[in-house]
């Protein structure tokens, strides 16, 4: 009787056990599978923002090329300069066939063969203020300083040009690479647009220190004929100041020549005495020889008193002297 309530003990121990075991293994399966569920969402979830990502990152490829008529980083300067003298200088730069700061092909580290036009579909329609121009290059493989440039494409650059006041004017460069096959739009990471504005700045200060050397020449031109005006006027002067000293000198003679036929004479022929006194009576002083001259230095109705040529002071009678011829 003990070993049987002992069997339907352990049977019905049994049977619980296996209903546990039954209960305990369903619970574990619906965890597992729960969790199947969990992670079969979380990669539905991955996936999907894999591809959000993806369309994110291909979107400005698709639209990267029109956001250029707005101005990109680039190269922006200031210029103290006239509109002309910098758009002087940058026509110099779009003429010479060259993209400034890229390359190709490492033995060779200048890019030419490029050209100007008026337009370009790389970079849309400008529509802000000042004037814009464009110069390309077709066919350039993978150059250089362009971000992940990897194919063959064509470079893209734009010079736009503002004036700010009549002694200031801004310029700014934006550059792209645009490959043919996939039209992936590549930015340049500066090097570009600094090198085509180091090129216009070396152009511009060129032709500002060349229109300086001109001015300084003209300056020396104009200073030089300005001294020889002032030394043809400096000797007509001195010529007006010697013909008036001439001339000064002429009425001087005269002056002085008619002054010395006024107060000199000179001792008639055969000669006369040179008396003490204005008397016949005096006594002699000198006999003065025919035709000297003598300086009268008083006059009286009958007597000059005169000075010889010697010193000698004495008197002499009117009628013994003439004037000088």
């Amino acid at each position: 009787m003990r070993n049987l309530e002992l069997s339907r003990f352990r049977s019905t121990m049994t049977s619980s056990w296996d209903s546990v075991l039954v209960r305990y293994t369903s619970l574990d399966w619906l965890q597992k599978s729960s969790s199947a569920v969990h992670r079969c969402s979380g990669l539905l979830m991955a996936g999907t923002l894999v591809a959000a990502m993806s369309l994110l990152n291909s979107a400005p490829r698709l639209c990267a090329a029109p956001q250029h008529d707005r101005l990109g980083p680039g190269f922006g300067k200031e210029f103290t300069a006239s509109l002309d003298e910098v758009m002087q200088a940058l026509q110099d730069v779009l003429q010479d066939q060259t993209i400034h700061g890229t390359y190709v092909f490492d033995k060779e580290r200048t890019l030419t063969g490029a050209k100007t036009v008026e337009s370009t579909p790389l970079f849309a329609p400008w529509k802000g203020g000042g004037k814009v121009f464009y110069k390309i290059r077709a066919d350039a493989i993978a150059p250089r300083h362009f971000l992940e440039s990897a194919d063959q494409g064509t470079i893209a650059v734009r010079y736009i040009v503002t004036s700010v006041n009549p002694e200031r004017t801004r310029l700014h460069i934006d550059a792209v690479f645009v490959e043919n096959s996939h039209r992936t739009v590549h930015q340049s990471d500066g090097t570009v647009e600094s090198s085509e504005g180091k090129a216009i700045q070396d152009r511009l200060q060129a032709l500002q220190f060349a229109e300086q050397e001109a001015a300084d020449a003209q300056r020396r031109r104009d200073s030089i004929d300005l001294a020889k005006q002032t030394l043809v006027r400096q000797r007509e002067d001195e010529t007006t100041r010697l013909a008036a000293a001439q001339s000064s000198v002429q009425d001087l003679e005269q002056r002085v020549n008619s002054l010395r036929h006024e107060v000199e004479r000179r001792i008639k022929a055969p000669g006369a005495a040179l008396k003490a006194a204005p008397f016949h009576s005096a006594a002699n002083i000198a006999t003065l020889a025919a035709y000297t001259e003598v300086v009268i230095v008083i006059v009286t109705p009958r007597w000059y008193g005169v000075e010889t040529p010697d010193g000698k002071r004495g008197w002499v009678p009117l009628d013994q002297l003439e004037s000088l011829p």
